[in-house]
């Protein structure tokens, strides 16, 4: 995202939750950090806090993912926008999915005013990545949880969605949506690494060896860099030091997102 939003929300989280944050936000400097750390594609996921700046947004995360060898672009709307104009205009011009950050932007999957987005993401074959669960603070949101998740996948049974954080702290009932629903993904994100006590009052060994190899074809991995309060080797630590089969591997660090994307 733009500098000073990225600037914006850190500063936000710093007085919210006690972080800091010592990774770049410029992209360039981002993309030789993961370049570096041998990462080949990374997706960028805006998100609209308020109304009337998805648009601007989303061109600006595709005029910048157009430079770039590496960026995924994923596109925003906010619930009180032109729901279809601005999601469609994203699609048209190459947005690869959507992204929702839901209590911060104070609308989520079971959203009506979300409807027209969800509809062109199944017309356009678009996935959705969520921040559908309660962690980290967010327990009291009306707009998170198992249940609006449900709803979507009741009204939206064929768009690929994904619940960050591995749906944390609902964990266990989104692993289970996962296991019948070939459509729902999870990420990894800021639960599997070995900082994800101190930062968001998770145990990594809450999830099982068996299930991560089990979901390895539904679960994905994720870091939300640059905007993480630890190195960010560190993300992806507590997973390699799980020794899993080397199938399982391939799945969590890059097969599964091919399929969340829609291109394998």
């Amino acid at each position: 995202m733009p500098e000073g939003l990225i600037e914006a929300i850190r500063s936000v989280l710093s007085s919210e939750t006690g972080w800091s944050f010592d990774h770049p936000v410029a992209q360039p400097r981002i993309e030789r950090l993961l370049r570096a750390a041998g990462v080949e594609r990374y997706v960028a996921l805006p998100y609209a806090h308020e109304p009337g700046i998805a648009a601007d947004l989303n061109e600006w995360v595709l005029d910048r993912a157009a430079d770039s060898d590496m960026a995924v672009p994923f596109a925003t709307v906010h619930g009180d926008d032109d729901v279809r104009a601005v999601v469609r205009d994203a699609f048209e011009a190459g947005a690869r999915g959507l992204k929702f950050q839901c209590p911060v932007q104070e609308c989520g999957p079971a959203d009506p005013r979300l409807d027209p987005a969800f509809e062109l993401a199944a017309e356009h074959d678009r996935p959705i990545l969520f921040h559908a669960g309660t962690a980290p603070m967010f327990e009291d949101s009306p707009h998170v949880g198992a249940e609006a998740f449900e709803s979507f996948l009741a009204s939206y049974p064929n768009v690929r969605t994904c619940a960050a954080h591995m749906g944390t702290y609902e964990h266990e009932r989104f692993i289970d949506l996962a296991r019948d629903h070939e459509t729902v993904f999870l990420d990894t994100t800021m639960t599997m690494s070995p900082r994800s006590p101190a930062v968001v009052d998770f145990d990594p060994a809450e999830i099982a060896d068996e299930t991560l190899v089990e979901l390895s074809e539904s679960i994905m991995y994720g870091s939300d860099f640059p905007n993480i309060p630890y190195p960010y080797e560190a993300e992806r630590r507590g997973l390699l030091a799980r020794d899993l089969p080397r199938a399982a591997a391939r799945d969590i660090f890059t097969r599964t997102a091919d399929r969340f994307l829609g291109v394998a």
